[in-house]
């Protein structure tokens, strides 16, 4: 049975062009698969704490003697993440576009799954993803548009980011669902979800 992971991270509620995307994803994920397991994290609602020095001890070093209470539950908290991740087969990430990256709560939720041993390893020729064989769509929402003129491209440390650390943790299956130029007017708008429908309806029609 398929194990599908649906994290969203725009703090903008009804509002937010990604956490439409996501839906319709996950929607058309599940029409085309109605048994499939479907798990949800909102990382804006809930974020991760960012990793203080105290943090990077526990969860990153692993240094784990006399732990605090706090301590603990983060600990917990980041195995918690990692196993929902590596146990999806199809993860749907709603990332939007904030000065060019990603949102911080976003980041935090992927430091988390940077995880020595589970994520990737070390090896004598170099890191090794350790998280391949799953499927990644991302949706991605922009203010402007980035994707078809080479200097934006250059503005881009969204997508760049992710496929970068994606394919650190071993995913090479990455999809990205744009709508971009949402902040370019409602017209600019209305066409970016039109294009972005138009590409979720090929891309399950496709599979």
């Amino acid at each position: 049975m398929t194990k599908i992971l649906h994290i969203d991270s725009s703090p903008l509620g009804a509002a937010s062009v990604t956490r439409q995307l996501t839906a319709s994803i996950v929607e058309a994920l599940r029409k085309a698969e109605p048994a499939a397991e479907l798990a949800y994290r909102d990382v804006a609602a809930n974020p991760p704490d960012h990793l203080s020095g105290e943090l990077l001890q526990v969860v990153k070093f692993r240094n784990l003697d006399g732990l605090n209470d706090r301590q603990k539950a983060e600990l917990a908290l980041t195995d918690e993440l990692v196993d929902e991740f590596l146990a999806a087969d199809v993860v749907v990430i709603g990332a939007p576009m904030y000065n060019f990256s990603i949102p911080t709560q976003l980041k935090a939720w992927i430091d988390r799954l940077a995880q020595i041993g589970r994520t990737f390893r070390y090896t004598e020729t170099g890191p090794q993803g350790l998280a391949g064989g799953k499927r990644v769509i991302v949706a991605s929402g922009r203010g402007g548009v980035y994707s078809t003129n080479p200097v934006m491209v250059a503005l881009d440390h969204q997508e760049a980011y992710l496929r970068t650390v994606l394919g650190f943790f071993g995913i090479t299956d990455v999809t990205f669902i744009r709508a971009e130029g949402v902040g370019m007017g409602p017209d600019a708008k209305a066409k970016a979800f039109e294009n972005a429908d138009r590409e979720i309806e090929t891309l399950f029609t496709a599979a």
